[in-house]
């Protein structure tokens, strides 16, 4: 057979090839949205009256009108919505951004069909400006942990320890708030902390070596040991000269706090939260607009290639962890500032942790790090939402909902990520 008699393939019928990993994502992704909408459909039977949905609080300045939604007709709606994107996942014959397309209208499906249901004949409505400016005050700490992350894990260092860094920085903003009676040296000190939790990450990875994420479990339950001991032996005993800083105070912002809806919502937060917003921004310009990042990722992805061209790995790998402790640092001192003013033991209830997820999802960059973040944020305060409805939920499960979801979102719809190329692996110069 000459080489014009080979047989052509007919335009349109060139088989796809899937890579192992893509299917089981896209398997996993459709199976659970198909879940969601099927359990929508399963609260159809506890659905009764109309949803009332509220765009100002009783103290906004201007009261918008509260809308309503028939329950069953929105529930059921939402739900054929998820099942049929679920679908179109399972069937994988969605391309281009149809699978995005498709997964946004499963999430918002499922949101709006569960607060419908939660919120459906009761008699105080759903609350939406306290949920979205609630979303912001809780992923405030979310953001900067998750930021700090990104710096230590983009340079090769895998940084579990937020949750100590965080614990031993909302202990260091207590008692220097308590004794300055400052807000400002209550963060510098809480960077201060963080930085130092981070010094001693960086030594036992960076110099000694050890094992980064076994590492990171024992500075947390260093952390913990230590905030515990002198909580229970100095803090506790001597509250009022040494547990009672300051609290912060939120900040309007002239004309944008104005806006109705919106104004209050973003445009009147604290300090620490416009700090986080603004951090957002500088991190992602030091990563991808400056020669520092440039150096930083390359440690991160090809350390032997840096090393060869004269940049420091181990240099940038302490300069990414330490800049990571400063932000780490500023998220624990939220913890103490924004609430009481005070601290207690195993303050910051595993926030640390929910932190690292979001560096997870947000695959290692500090925009979509942060979004990541505003989801975990906007996930615990819907738990506290749905407490004042009075919903059938059993209370506990409330509490463990922020948890839920970060395991669901991690291991059900991000699947395999490819983290940095040396993340994690310890570096010696040959």
């Amino acid at each position: 057979m000459t080489t014009d008699q080979l047989p052509t393939a007919v335009p349109g019928t060139e088989a796809i090839v899937e890579a192992p990993a893509a299917r089981r994502q896209r398997l996993t992704t459709g199976g659970l949205i198909v879940l969601v909408g099927l359990l929508l459909f399963a609260l159809l039977a506890a659905t009764h009256g109309s949803a009332k949905f509220a765009l100002s609080s009783a103290f906004d300045p201007v009261q918008l009108p509260t809308f309503a939604l028939p329950g069953v007709v929105t529930v059921i709606i939402c739900a054929v919505a998820c099942v049929a994107a679920g679908a179109g996942f399972l069937s994988g014959r969605l391309g281009g951004r149809l699978p995005a397309l498709a997964g946004t209208v499963g999430g918002i499906g499922f949101l709006l069909g569960f607060l419908t249901w939660a919120a459906a004949g009761r008699d105080l409505p759903f609350q939406l400006s306290n949920q979205l400016a609630g979303t912001f005050a809780v992923a405030t700490p979310l953001v900067l942990g998750a930021l700090a992350g990104v710096l230590c894990e983009r340079s090769g260092v895998i940084n579990v320890a937020i949750e100590g860094q965080f614990l031993v920085a909302a202990l260091a903003a207590a008692v220097v708030g308590t004794l300055t009676h400052s807000i400002l040296w209550s963060i510098v000190a809480a960077a201060v902390a963080g930085v130092g939790m981070a010094a001693l990450l960086a030594v036992f990875a960076i110099k000694y070596l050890v094992n980064q994420v076994v590492l990171g479990v024992v500075l947390n339950l260093l952390a913990t040991g230590i905030t515990g001991f002198l909580y229970d032996q100095l803090i506790q005993p001597h509250a009022a000269t040494l547990n009672s800083a300051p609290v912060m105070e939120n900040i309007a912002i002239p004309v944008l706090s104005k806006i109705p809806f919106f104004g209050p919502v973003i445009f009147d937060q604290n300090a620490l939260a416009y700090l986080a917003g603004i951090s957002v921004v500088v991190v992602w310009i030091l990563l991808f607009k400056t020669k520092w990042g440039l150096r930083v990722r390359s440690v991160g992805e090809h350390p032997r290639a840096a090393d060869t061209v004269g940049i420091s790995v181990v240099g940038m790998r302490w300069q990414a962890v330490l800049a990571g402790g400063v932000f780490a640092g500023m998220g624990g001192a939220f913890f103490t500032l924004a609430s009481t003013g005070a601290f207690s033991k195993e303050f910051t209830v595993g926030n640390g942790f929910i932190a690292l997820a979001a560096v997870i999802m947000g695959r290692w960059h500090p925009g979509w790090a942060a979004l990541m973040a505003l989801f975990f944020g906007f996930v615990t305060q819907l738990a506290s939402q749905l407490q004042t409805l009075n919903t059938p939920v059993p209370s506990d499960f409330l509490l463990m909902l922020p948890y839920v979801a970060t395991v669901i979102a991690v291991a059900g719809l991000i699947g395999r990520v490819r983290p940095p190329a040396a993340d994690g692996e310890p570096y010696q110069k040959a």
